[in-house]
């Protein structure tokens, strides 16, 4: 039997399978509460705690899965070729409009980071999208479109906090959007005219370009 017809089996389908549903019942159920055990986790994905145990051998290794998921997730976002759009303006609202999902979708690792990862485990799942936040900040500075008081490095973490709190008001309920107001404000908080930031945010947000 060749190696793509056992990577192909019932078994280990299943297997992915089993995996991928007690990762989206931890998802849910620790952005409900973070203090929810493996037991509830279990019970939410249908499974006894026996089989939670047999794909991660406890909570750290489960929410290494998540934060390996969001890892993942956020490389996939960030393909789209954002720094080799010639406009900095419509290349950081692609930006943005990009990551907000992802960073929506698994924004309870923000409450699990102090406890559960730890300050190096989330640089190393940002830094893809930090250096390419500054490459298109640098590349707006030179431009002449981005504000140059502060330089890019540091203009890219002070957005990387801007979206961050955001999606914490989103875990607390005080903040909802698709990423339309966020991208929005991001623009603007790097010295882009309102006018200009609405016009193309709302531009990328039209149907015919949502795949572009």
């Amino acid at each position: 039997m060749t190696s793509a017809h056992v990577a192909d089996s019932p078994g280990r389908s299943r297997t992915r399978m089993t995996r991928a549903r007690i990762l989206e019942a931890a998802r849910q159920e620790l952005g409900r509460d973070p203090d929810s055990s493996l037991g509830d986790i279990a019970e939410a994905a249908g499974v006894v705690r026996r089989t939670v145990y047999g794909h991660f051998n406890g909570r750290a290794a489960l929410v290494e899965g998540l934060v390996e998921d969001a890892t993942q997730a956020l490389r996939r976002a960030l393909e789209v070729p954002h720094a080799s759009e010639p406009d900095a303006v419509a290349a950081l609202a692609r930006f943005v409009l990009a990551v907000w999902p992802v960073g929506g979708r698994y924004r309870m690792l923000l409450r699990l980071a102090p406890q559960d990862l730890g300050a190096e485990r989330v640089a190393q799942v940002l830094a893809p999208a930090r250096e390419t936040a500054a490459t298109i900040i640098a590349q707006g500075q030179r431009q002449g479109v981005f504000q140059s008081s502060v330089p890019a490095d540091p203009l890219s973490r002070a957005l990387e906090g801007h979206l961050l709190g955001l999606l914490e008001c989103v875990n607390a309920g005080t903040w909802t959007d698709d990423g339309t107001h966020t991208a929005t404000a991001a623009l603007i908080a790097m010295g882009v005219d309102r006018d200009i930031a609405v016009a193309c945010v709302r531009h990328l947000r039209r149907p015919d370009l949502a795949g572009a």
